[in-house]
């Protein structure tokens, strides 16, 4: 199993909104690519004091193989909505993992 996880630090003042967006729209039109096993969200509960709050975007997928496809032909579109409707109101990071 691999593990795609975006890490994004969300301003507080549009923090409902972006999760409600996240929920409703963006975590669903990923699923809907075919190429996902599951995905999570989860919120940070040791956050230092910063700007924001921290979630964790969790995205599972079957092979590298699914995985790769699916960076090919979907992640920059995804992120270029995120970021149109977000800009300057988030920072984020990605990291892969293998189930082992």
């Amino acid at each position: 199993m691999i593990l795609y996880s975006v890490t994004v630090n969300i301003d507080k003042a549009i923090e409902s909104e972006w999760l409600q967006w996240m929920k409703k729209v963006h975590m669903p039109e990923i699923m809907a690519t075919g190429l996902l096993e599951g995905n999570k969200l989860l919120r940070l509960l040791t956050e230092i004091e910063n700007e924001g709050i921290t979630y964790s975007c969790q995205y599972y997928f079957q092979s590298m193989e699914d995985y790769f496809t699916y960076q090919n032909l979907h992640d920059t579109v995804h992120q270029q909505k995120h970021h149109s409707l977000f800009q300057n109101k988030y920072v984020s990071f990605r990291t892969l993992l293998e189930e082992v």
